[in-house]
């Protein structure tokens, strides 16, 4: 059988980008990127582990928010360099921001205007000194 994580186009970086939706409304929640580990251990552990490139070290999400995505599905895109994760995103917050979504600006009258309440503020989802998971 081949190797499941050859199959994967990996950038220069050895990076893919990992695209999140909620496994109940569709609705994309996040972006980030996973390397071959992160990815891996995302299957075995049935949660979604990115590669967080500012901190160059593996990123659990919610391990610092208690915003833990589980993993129902996984897809790969016809060109093999976008992958999907379709989650369950626990607490119902995927942005460091405190919102659902961290797509919450719309484009509208030629400007970004933010569309979506913060459902819980920033600074209870994580201790002092953390800006980001």
């Amino acid at each position: 059988m081949k190797d499941w994580l050859e199959e994967i186009n990996w950038n220069a970086d050895g990076l893919v980008p990992a695209i999140a939706q909620d496994h109940k409304t569709g609705r994309v929640l996040m972006m980030a990127w996973m390397n071959r580990e992160s990815l891996a251990l995302t299957v075995a552990e049935n949660r979604a582990i990115y590669w967080s490139r500012s901190r160059g070290k593996l990123w659990r999400k919610g391990e610092e928010s208690g915003h833990v995505q589980r993993l129902h599905e996984l897809r790969l895109d016809c060109d093999a360099d976008v992958i999907i994760l379709m989650v369950e995103q626990l607490g119902g917050i995927a942005c460091h921001t405190g919102r659902e979504s961290c797509f919450y600006r719309v484009f509208e009258d030629g400007g970004w205007k933010t569309v979506d309440a913060v459902l819980k503020d920033p600074h209870a989802i994580y201790a002092a000194g953390h800006h980001h998971e």
